[in-house]
């Protein structure tokens, strides 16, 4: 795999390396350094019949114990106990009583952290995406969203606690080669919390049709507030 960094104008191609899993050592820093990392790595579905539905992913945001909106700041329990499991174990949960977000677990184990996939690029098996969405979606809308995400991957409850980078998983982080130059990448805060509204650890790729624009929560305290 080639060393050098490649910026792709077409994500949803696949890069110039061969797929290996995403490296353990770059999940071990601070989540908010973390979360760049991941932009551009592949989140690969195993279907049930063998085959793969992948995309790229394109928008994520950091969460760690110490910050007031992560399920984590209150401590381990049941439904955040991947959240503190080893580096790169899925943490999936269910929001909003209808739509499941898909997180991977970053720094040491025991530590509360992890960042949330929150849009993708469709790569592999966009027909299986339309079908899991409905015919309405634009195909720039299949993967754009942490909900629309996982319901296009079939990501549920069923893939909470998987070993993202263990190769039988059927739910895989992989990189293959594609990576960004620092001013590809775009900050901004997080999109719809409440709490820490301000803190900028929202990552996207600059100016990708694939990532929905940032939102602020309305409930949030205006900023510098």
């Amino acid at each position: 795999m080639s060393s050098e960094p490649v910026h792709l104008a077409d994500p949803t191609q696949p890069g110039p390396g061969e797929r290996r899993p995403f490296p353990v050592a770059s999940l071990l820093d601070h989540a908010a350094e973390v979360a760049p990392r991941l932009l551009g790595a592949l989140l690969v579905r195993v279907e049930d019949d063998g085959s793969e539905t992948i995309a790229r992913l394109v928008e994520v945001e950091a969460y760690r114990q110490d910050d007031p909106a992560s399920h984590s700041y209150r401590g381990r329990t049941p439904r955040t106990e991947a959240m503190f499991g080893a580096p790169g174990t899925s943490y999936v949960y269910f929001t909003y009583g209808m739509h499941w977000c898909c997180n991977v677990s970053v720094e040491e184990d025991g530590v509360g952290a992890a960042v949330l996939l929150r849009a993708g690029a469709p790569m592999r098996g966009l027909d299986r995406m339309r079908e899991r969405r409905g015919p309405g979606p634009a195909e720039r809308d299949l993967l754009r969203g942490p909900a629309r995400l996982t319901k296009a991957l079939g990501i549920d409850r069923d893939l909470d606690g998987v070993p993202m980078l263990d190769a039988p998983s059927q739910l895989r982080l992989e990189v293959d080669g594609y990576a960004l130059p620092a001013d590809s990448i775009s900050t901004t805060p997080r999109t719809g919390v409440t709490v820490a509204a301000d803190v900028p650890w929202r990552f996207a790729i600059t100016g990708s049709r694939w990532v929905l624009p940032h939102k602020r929560h309305p409930r949030a305290p205006a900023p510098g507030g």
